[in-house]
């Protein structure tokens, strides 16, 4: 299986993250993992709710200090 694309978003705020991750999503094949990390607090809310509203599976969802970290399987 290959690695998962990996996207740094820390830094940026509300909707940025969210826009960025769908922009990567859509040039994926689905069940490819996509690894997002971010520092926006209501990142904690965007990501999950756009998982569920566009078909992607949140494989995993973890704090790192700041750091928000979302592991998302591109849905078919």
């Amino acid at each position: 299986m290959a690695e998962p694309l990996r996207l740094d978003l820390k830094g940026l705020n509300c909707p940025l993250p969210v826009l960025r991750a769908g922009k990567a999503l859509r040039g994926m094949a689905p069940g490819e993992l996509l690894v997002v990390e971010a520092t926006d607090p209501l990142a904690a809310i965007d990501i999950p709710h756009f998982c569920r509203e566009q078909g992607h599976g949140l494989m995993a969802e973890e704090k790192d200090g700041a750091v928000l970290r979302f592991v998302i399987a591109r849905g078919g």
